[in-house]
């Protein structure tokens, strides 16, 4: 009875053929760095002359960590041996005035904290790490006077959205609300009812107390 009951519950299963799992290739707009192991100059065997019929090419994917560089703005001045006046050429202009942070550096500080969703002083933290010493008021100073600068951008995109005809409003995730409520994200719709015709999202930011 038992081996009966045991062969009733037996489920037939189909059979099936697995894939063999293929590696997709690395991406091709990434540079190559080419290493060509040397070969012997003459057969092992019999030491006889090689000729080549061709090569086997393993590739590997590799990054290369950051690199801090300081960038000396050098203006040199010359005097006249005629009239004694001094020439100079003018400063060059920074995107903070009297800001010693490149504009990739402040970029990249902006989207680590909008983009990333990661605290000033995890990004502290991080630099420390890495030799670089900038405190958190440091940063936040950065972040505020980049915000000053980007407000004509803001502003502008702001006017594209409004533009118009229609304006679709979502509510963000639970991930990106802000401790005092949700906020809608004004977007343009599809280009059948939307004028002007470039798509744009503006998310804007309510006030918080996290870094």
């Amino acid at each position: 009875m038992a081996a009966a009951a045991a062969a009733s519950e037996r489920v037939a299963v189909r059979s099936f053929q697995r894939r063999k799992p293929a590696r997709r290739p690395l991406p091709e707009h990434l540079p190559r760095e080419r290493i060509v192991y040397p070969a012997p100059s003459a057969c092992p065997c019999c030491g006889g002359t090689l000729r080549k019929l061709g090569e086997d090419v393993t590739e590997t994917l590799e990054v290369v960590p950051r690199q801090w560089k300081v960038i000396e703005h050098v203006r040199e001045k010359f005097s006249c041996r005629c009239c004694e006046a001094i020439t100079q050429p003018p400063a060059p202009s920074h995107p903070i005035a009297r800001g010693r942070a490149g504009p990739f550096l402040l970029a990249h500080v902006l989207f680590a904290k909008y983009g990333l969703r990661l605290p000033l002083h995890r990004r502290s933290a991080a630099y420390a790490r890495e030799g670089i010493e900038l405190d958190v008021s440091t940063l936040a100073d950065w972040v505020g006077a980049s915000s000053a600068t980007l407000m004509p951008l803001v502003e502008a995109i702001r006017a594209h959205v409004f533009a118009a005809e229609r304006i679709h409003a979502d509510e963000p995730s639970r991930s990106n609300r802000s401790r005092q409520g949700a906020i809608p994200i004004p977007c343009a719709l599809p280009p059948s009812i939307r004028k002007p015709p470039i798509p744009v999202n503006l998310v804007p930011q309510a006030p918080s107390p996290s870094a």
